[in-house]
């Protein structure tokens, strides 16, 4: 059975969140931890997701540095949330066939799933700010 790509997207979210959670493992060490999957049977998207937000944080992290209120530091932000906007960002910039829409819209859904309606609002914002500010 496939995967729906939102249910990929989970899964790339729990990869992420179990790497900033513990910093010492690494993508391989995270992948074999994942039920019913070893490295090699992960599939390609959820591979292609994490290992771009892992390789481009620090720009993805300074992109939504510049979305944040002035008041505002990343570290300050939740982790899920966090994540949710790495990956948004990342597929926005390097997916080229998820649509503006739909990655947007997968991020607000990832919030519904592992943040809170006021994360949600906020990640709305955040990425209606990148969009506009970058002509998607």
């Amino acid at each position: 059975m496939s995967l729906t790509r939102h249910a990929l997207r989970e899964e790339a979210f729990q990869v992420l969140f179990a790497l900033q959670t513990n910093p010492e493992a690494d993508l391989a060490t995270i992948y074999r931890s994942i039920p019913h999957h070893d490295e090699r049977a992960l599939p390609d998207y959820v591979r292609q997701l994490a290992t771009g937000v892992s390789e481009r944080q620090a720009d993805l992290d300074e992109q939504i540095s510049g979305l944040l209120a002035s008041d505002w530091t990343i570290d300050r932000l939740a982790k899920a949330d966090l994540i949710i906007l790495r990956l948004a960002l990342y597929e926005l910039q390097y997916v080229d066939e998820v649509p503006t829409a739909v990655a947007i819209n997968e991020a607000l859904e990832l919030a519904k799933e592992f943040s809170s309606d006021q994360s949600r609002k906020f990640i709305n914002g955040a990425l209606g700010r990148f969009e506009k500010e970058n002509n998607l």
